[in-house]
């Protein structure tokens, strides 16, 4: 580190936690100009199915407050500033769903610091950088960030205007690993969408007859395409046949092709076939099924994100090591109301909380409060 830290002295008060994050699988190479990515995000979201799995994940995650809470008591303590909107330009549902969506299609994350706390030095702000922004100088044998870069600026590896690095759990991203998956599904959409545009399968008019000079030919072939492009229905005189050489969209089965790889994209995204409508078994939902398919939405398919950033927000050089942040997803599990009336007479009876406690459970304002 010491172009880096001939850059940047540290300082007195510095906090270290993650400094150099250790290079995992092929991550980097998205961002070091090594290698780039075999297929971008806007190519990847063009697909129906991974936009639809991409909403899913960073809507969701994005919707949930943090919390801050005490190592020891596991009591809720007030939150920083940060954790109630980490930028300021642009609210904490952005920011998180920005960084999920990262996560999700790169493996990794940044959040650059702006702002820091007089007594302890510890982060006050952020701002979300994107992925394609940011460099990596490794070190000699490339297993360890020696340095970021910015825009090709380097940037210090603490404090002020240094970079939060979030990583996935093991994951270099699905625009790496899936990229033959979201390839093929791109290509499914384009060759449907021509097949869409064009009235009938391509083809041939041959003349049976006498041969036609270049502008007669051109005539009939302006004349044929307006004729199928207008009414759906052409005249072809005795002389002239029409040979299609092209199979039509139902003999090349794009539907099935495009539910097929609705399914594979659900898989490599992790997140249930039902709920992109690409599951061939025609499961039915109920409302109790429907809570439980949620709980496993969050423990298969969201827990992943939600702990690569919490996990990362409450190292310390970001939280103190006796507090720790953590997403609260109960609004997304929220249960049947006759189910939470009777849970909370239980714990009333057996007087484990209060009626006034019982009243915030259920979002009621106490006596007294606004």
């Amino acid at each position: 580190m010491g172009i880096i830290s001939a850059l940047f002295p540290k300082t007195a008060n510095t906090i270290e936690a993650q400094q150099a994050p250790q290079v995992i699988n092929d991550r980097f190479a998205s961002f070091t100009g090594l290698t780039t990515t075999p297929v971008n995000r806007d190519s990847a979201l063009s697909v129906p199915a991974i936009a639809r799995c991409h909403a899913l994940i960073t809507g969701v995650i994005g919707s949930m407050e943090l919390q801050l809470e005490s190592k020891t008591t596991h009591q809720y303590l007030p939150r920083p500033l940060w954790m109630e909107q980490p930028s300021k330009s642009q609210s904490r549902a952005v920011t998180i769903a920005l960084t999920v969506s990262d996560l999700m299609m790169y493996g990794q994350s940044f959040w650059q610091v702006t702002e820091v706390f007089a007594d302890d030095g510890r982060p006050a702000r952020f701002e979300w950088v994107e992925n394609k922004r940011v460099g990596a100088v490794l070190n000699d044998i490339g297993t360890f960030v020696d340095y970021y870069t910015v825009n090709s600026y380097p940037v210090p590896n603490d404090g002020l205007g240094s970079l939060v690095t979030f990583q996935s759990l093991g994951d270099s991203g699905i625009l790496r690993r899936g990229a033959q998956t979201i390839q093929a599904a791109i290509d499914i959409e384009k060759a449907a969408s021509i097949a869409a545009s064009t009235p009938m399968p391509s083809g041939i008019l041959r003349n049976n007859g006498s041969d036609l000079g270049e502008g007669e030919v051109q005539g009939i072939l302006a004349a044929w395409k307006t004729a199928r492009n207008n009414r759906s229905t052409a005249f072809l005189s005795a002389q002239l046949e029409y040979q299609a050489t092209a199979f039509s969209p139902k003999d090349m089965m794009y539907q099935d092709a495009q539910q097929t790889l609705a399914l594979q994209c659900a898989r490599m995204c992790n997140v249930p076939a039902q709920y992109l409508s690409a599951d061939f078994t025609g499961n039915s939902m109920t409302y109790q099924n429907v809570q439980d398919e949620r709980r496993q939405f969050v423990d298969l398919t969201l827990m992943p994100y939600i702990e690569a950033i919490s996990s990362r927000l409450s190292m310390d050089d970001i939280t103190p090591r006796t507090q720790y942040v953590e997403f609260d997803f109960s609004g997304f599990l929220r249960t049947d109301p006759m189910e939470r009336l009777n849970v909370i007479e239980k714990m009333l009876s057996l007087e484990l909380i209060t009626l006034e406690q019982a009243k915030e459970m259920e979002n009621l304002s106490p006596n007294g409060s606004n």
